[in-house]
């Protein structure tokens, strides 16, 4: 299951950031829409090719992913802006997914 959820992440990314290239005009929303969609796209990856090792940091990457760029393709196509506040949350998950690999590794 967390394969097929990051697969499907990594589409959304891409979708995510062919709209902020094409489909909008406002600078920042096309930035939040860039820097969601990248992030989301790079641990969609990494979570493909930890899965086998690391399967708890690979959802702890995927969810931390999807919290921070939701938050960003929300507040990019209208939302509200206090979700700015919730964006690090990901951020943080994401980084915690990192070292919760790096330890899988090192025991391995």
């Amino acid at each position: 299951m967390i394969a097929i959820l990051a697969c499907l992440s990594a589409a959304l990314a891409i979708g995510a950031g062919a709209f902020g290239a094409h489909g909008v005009t406002d600078p920042k929303a096309a930035d939040w829409l860039r820097t969601g969609g990248l992030y989301q796209l790079i641990h969609a990856v990494a979570a493909v090719a930890i899965l086998g090792v690391a399967r708890g940091a690979a959802a702890t990457m995927l969810i931390g992913a999807a919290i921070f760029a939701v938050s960003l393709y929300v507040m990019a196509l209208g939302g509200p802006r206090w979700l700015g506040a919730i964006t690090p949350i990901g951020g943080t998950l994401m980084i915690a997914g990192w070292l919760w690999a790096a330890w899988c590794f090192s025991r391995g």
